[in-house]
């Protein structure tokens, strides 16, 4: 069993196939018993990428259709979602500044940050975050955080 945080950029590779696809669909495996940690905005993230795909003809409308379904459907059930609280906002100021992060990405870095220390100071492994950004990846390394990019897996 591992615990994941899972950015938006890496979870998207569940729901459309491209390159990391493959990893990422093998951390759901039922017999692995990962938990996985999402920030409540990469649903909104994960909406609008299937929609840019379909849109951009990447994915078929039908395609799209099932897909969000099938994510807002999962969404109830497969992941534990971090809302977004003030320190997480607060949080994320830090880390944009620190970094030059992007919005989103400083807020995603927050709160995959904020689970790692509730699951260290909870006696648990720490967290693996998983990004198929780099420069949010070089910024969860210098933060402290085990990184897995699924754009490098096998």
């Amino acid at each position: 069993m591992g615990v994941y945080f899972i950015d938006s950029s890496a979870l998207v590779k569940r729901y459309i196939n491209e390159a990391g696809s493959r990893w990422i669909l093998s951390l759901f495996a039922p017999t692995l018993n990962n938990e996985i940690f999402i920030a409540a905005i990469t649903s909104v993230e994960i909406v609008a990428a299937i929609t840019r795909a379909e849109r951009g003809k990447r994915i078929s409308a039908n395609d799209a259709l099932a897909v969000r379904v099938q994510f807002k459907n999962e969404l109830k059930t497969e992941y534990q979602v971090i809302e977004i609280t003030e320190s997480i906002i607060m949080a994320g100021m830090v880390l944009a500044e620190t970094h030059g992060l992007r919005g989103y990405d400083a807020i995603q870095l927050a709160a995959g940050c904020t689970v790692n220390t509730l699951c260290i100071s909870s006696g648990l492994a720490p967290i693996i975050f998983v990004s198929a950004d780099n420069e949010l990846n070089i910024a969860a390394s210098d933060e402290g955080l085990i990184v897995e990019n699924p754009n490098k897996q096998p």
